[in-house]
């Protein structure tokens, strides 16, 4: 299975946004953190906004926060709201796909490993994603810091 960009950007801002514990972060240190584009994160930041994960301040001291406590914010559901197919092959998206969909065991066994996926998933919340806390800190807030710095809890 393979996701998006549009969730691995999601989740990344969710992290940074995670770890600021209430401050504003702007887009743009988002993008400079990640060396995403500006405008595409723009997209990723209203979507996750209109999802209820994020508050947006607008103005010139603006910037985004979450909505929610980060143990509150399940993995698994970030990724169901922000995919738009979830399917890893065309006849788990739709019925008459292919001749044999009615006693295919492959289709079973796609369909068992997509919700074993998000299984995994469900058991994680952003409040675990940002637990080295330090360590991502470290990088993302002060990218020259060194690798071994980094390591540390």
């Amino acid at each position: 299975m393979r996701l998006t960009l549009h969730t691995d950007f999601a989740l990344r801002v969710l992290i940074q946004v995670g770890l600021n514990g209430g401050k504003l972060t702007t887009i743009s240190d988002i993008a400079q953190s990640f060396d995403i584009s500006k405008q595409h994160l723009m997209k990723v930041v209203n979507d996750l906004g209109q999802k209820g994960y994020l508050d947006t301040v607008r103005g010139r001291n603006g910037g985004i926060r979450l909505m929610r406590d980060p143990q509150d914010i399940n993995i698994g559901q970030v990724v169901r709201d922000t995919e738009d197919r979830l399917d890893v092959i065309g006849c788990l998206e739709r019925k008459g796909y292919c001749q044999i969909e009615r006693v295919c065991v492959l289709r079973g066994a796609l369909r068992d490993a997509t919700e074993a996926f998000l299984d995994v998933l469900d058991g994680y919340t952003l409040a675990d994603l940002i637990k080295p806390h330090r360590a991502l800190s470290s990088l993302l807030f002060n990218p020259s810091a060194s690798a071994h710095e980094a390591a540390s809890p």
